[in-house]
Parts: structure tokens; sequence; C-alpha cells
């Protein structure tokens, strides 16, 4: 890897993201997660070579600079936990992609994304209740942070928020992704069946524990 549009392109294949260039300076362009706005991969020119900045465990940032003289103590960050790749041409591809990766997953691990992995995890033909999805995000106190990253829901076609009720097996009334009738819909093309608004948790939530 050496130039910035591969980089750049290996950020944007993880999920949930966007570049940014933030600055006057048009030569800083950044990966962002959407679930809270932070850049994992900062790209930029330095002294004749582009340079990545990736967030790192503190633990394996020393490690990484002994291994490549072409990572350093992050550049314009904090020292302890970013590094700087030098594209030079001597550091492997694959492990130029797993610090990107692992910056990714320490920016990127937020309440929004365990939640949305949560009910991704929902089968088919199944619902979930928002304390249900909660737990499995790993706080089940946390339900109305579920309605609220789903009613914020980036990716609706991979994330089936239609499969998440209340308590009382009740469907959202301010479903936003066409309201009551269209979680309905959608629940009822799955074979769940969908009365007054509700749904008979009885016999179709989905019981983690048979999973």
């Amino acid at each position: 890897m050496r130039t910035r549009e591969e980089a750049i392109e290996y950020g944007l294949s993880f999920p949930y993201v966007y570049l940014d260039t933030p600055f006057k300076d048009t030569n800083w362009k950044l990966v962002r997660f959407k679930g809270n706005n932070k850049a994992f991969l900062w790209t930029y020119e330095k002294d004749g070579y582009v340079n990545l900045n990736v967030k790192v465990d503190p633990m394996k940032a020393w490690v990484l600079r002994d291994m490549y003289e072409s990572v350093i103590p992050g550049y314009h960050q904090n020292k302890e936990h970013w590094n700087t790749i030098i594209l030079d041409g001597s550091i492997p591809d694959e492990e130029i992609k797993n610090m990107i990766a692992e910056s990714y997953d320490l920016i990127s691990d937020s309440p929004a994304k365990r939640i949305y992995e949560a009910v991704k995890k929902i089968p088919k033909g199944r619902v979930a209740t928002y304390q249900q999805v909660a737990a499995l995000a790993g706080n089940e106190k946390m339900s109305r942070a579920v309605g609220n990253a789903l009613h914020k829901n980036p990716d609706p076609d991979n994330i089936p928020c239609f499969r998440v009720v209340n308590a009382k097996g009740e469907l959202a009334k301010g479903f936003a992704f066409g309201g009551l009738d269209s979680q309905a819909s959608l629940l009822e093309a799955e074979g769940i069946e969908v009365i007054d608004g509700k749904v008979d948790l009885l016999r179709y939530q989905w019981n983690v524990k048979k999973i």
C-alpha cells in the first residue's frame, strides 16, 4: 500500500463510515465512523510520503514502532494512543490493513454500534424487545438508547430494526421507516402475525438461549 487512494478505499470498506475533509488544509482527508463522528483514519502527505494516523492500543503502540521504522508516534496526536504509518513500501499491506482495522474497532466501540450488531442477530421470523436488545448490547438499562439508535438506523436494509418491539409486543407508532403500517407489513412478510399493532411474544419472541 503506497497511495492515499488505497488507504481511503480500505477505510471506506468498513460499515457506517464516511470520508471527511474538515480542515482548510485539503491535504488532510479523514475517514470517520457515523455512530460518533470520530475519525479512525487520518491521511495526509508529509516529507514526500503519504502518512496515516491510526488509533492503537497503548500496549501495542511501542511494539509496532519497534517492529517497523516507518511506524512512529502519532503526528499532531496523542503519542500514547496514536501511531503514524509512513507509506514508504516497507510495511506489508496486511499489516497496514490490520492497523487500520484495529483503529476502526477502537473508535467505533460505541453503544450505537453494539445495538446495531445486536439487532442484526435477530433471526428472520422473530422479534426482540428493546430491553432484550439493550442486554445483548451490554446494558439492559439502555432501552431508550436502543429506540434512539434504531430511529437513526444508518443501514435499514441490513439492520432489521422492524424486528424490535416493546415489552408488550407493540409495534413502534413512530417507526422511522414508513410508520407502524410499514413495520407491520415487514413483519407479516416474515410470517409474523400482527393484530391491532401488536405481536404475540409467546409465539414470536427470539429465545436467545436456543440460538
